[in-house]
């Protein structure tokens, strides 16, 4: 919880895909994580946790911190397509 944007859920949520320490999010993608925690809990998570995952992944790569809806709209553009063929799944 020490990343911002990330509470005691979205922590346990993290840890359960592998994610111990803010290090383990360095050169990650938000979208392997997105994927990753949808398998996880076999459900199509929300996509602001998506938002999320982007801008933690980003402050970890020395980006300012953010939150997490400033991400929203790049979102859109780099995933929006990959959203909704992960929802048909």
């Amino acid at each position: 919880m020490d990343l911002p944007n990330i509470g005691a859920a979205m922590a346990a949520h993290l840890e359960s895909i592998g994610i111990q320490a803010p290090k383990d999010l360095e050169g990650r993608d938000p979208w392997e994580l997105y994927e990753a925690l949808c398998e996880r809990t076999q459900a199509s998570c929300d996509p602001c946790v998506l938002d999320t995952f982007m801008s933690i992944v980003e402050y970890v790569s020395g980006g300012v911190p953010k939150p997490w809806w400033a991400y929203t709209g790049e979102r859109k553009r780099r995933y929006e397509g990959m959203l909704k063929d992960s929802r048909r799944k």
